[in-house]
């Protein structure tokens, strides 16, 4: 099969269109046919080996000492079941489904990966291309999903999300608004319609106006895109507030269940989220996907075909 392989830490230019042997399921798996990826900003970050001078022994012995260890990269996949192991009970050849790779070693960019059957995976929405499915819910919006919960967000709530724009902070705007928020949304220039077509009540553009400065509080801040100065983050915040960041609130734990993913899914076929795409490559032009994703510019998700 073909698969992109990341032959050592570098630019984009170390990511290699390679034939390597297509996996074989174990009895609890099941071998999908993947239609759609994406580039994450996760990819990126491992591919440059791109962690804090302090944790570099620490994630050299996880990540690969000259290379990554999971040489395959991508978050996200949708695509069809080929073949089910012998113990599979969930699946079906010829289901299609999304998930997440992050708890099964990586994976995404290849024409196939095996995924447990228990893992972060679920049945595709059916209101979705298989685009859509890999654009962001089995990842950002899983990330989203499980800080903002730490919250407890109640009905009527007042909720700032910085970084509106990106992976993270378009789901995180939507559920905030399922769960009856009233959510104040922070960006550029250029997204803020984008962001309010996602049912942001107000957009704030970070250009033009310093959040931290207009006098409003909120009872939930959610910096999704951990930029917000430290000496700035909860001045706003009302008493007994809560402030949330992505890179220190997400404890995944490597906790794959898939009731998040599911939980995500009925909410997508309810009409209540939606996925955002920014650009779309083939499999053949991952250098470039790369290269756009590194700008730290794109808005949503982008997608790799497969």
């Amino acid at each position: 099969m073909k698969a992109v392989i990341c032959t050592k830490y570098g630019p984009p230019e170390v990511l290699k269109l390679q034939e390597v042997k297509k996996p074989t399921p174990k009895p609890d798996e099941v071998l999908i046919k993947i239609f759609a990826t994406t580039v994450h900003v996760g990819d990126v970050r491992i591919r440059r080996f791109d962690v804090p001078g302090w944790q570099w022994p620490v994630a050299r012995i996880a990540l690969g000492i000259i290379k990554p260890r999971n040489q395959i990269l991508g978050f996200e996949l949708a695509g069809e079941i080929e073949e089910i192991g012998r113990d599979v009970k969930l699946y079906e050849k010829g289901d299609q489904v999304f998930g997440g790779t992050f708890w099964s070693g990586f994976g995404g960019q290849a024409e196939y990966k095996c995924l447990p059957e228990d893992g972060m995976l679920a049945l595709k929405p059916v209101n979705m291309t298989f685009e859509q499915a890999a654009a962001g819910a089995p990842s950002g919006g899983i990330t989203a999903l499980r800080i903002l919960r730490k919250a407890n967000i109640q009905e009527g709530d007042e909720i700032l999300i910085y970084g509106a724009s990106g992976s993270v902070g378009t789901y995180a705007v939507q559920l905030a608004r399922s769960w009856g928020a009233q959510v104040t949304a922070v960006c550029s220039t250029t997204n803020l319609e984008m962001v309010k077509s996602l049912g942001a009540d107000i957009v704030i553009d970070y250009t033009e106006k310093d959040f931290t400065q207009n006098g409003q509080t909120y009872d939930v801040i959610f910096d999704a895109v951990d930029k917000i100065p430290t000496s700035q983050n909860k001045k706003p915040l009302k008493e007994g507030g809560t402030y949330l960041n992505v890179d220190k609130d997400s404890g995944t734990g490597g906790d794959s269940k898939n009731d998040d993913l599911i939980y995500l899914k009925e909410l997508i076929e309810a009409g209540k989220l939606k996925a955002v795409i920014d650009r779309t490559y083939p499999l053949e032009q991952i250098v470039e996907a790369n290269r756009y994703v590194e700008t730290g510019h794109k808005k949503g998700h982008v997608v790799i075909n497969v």
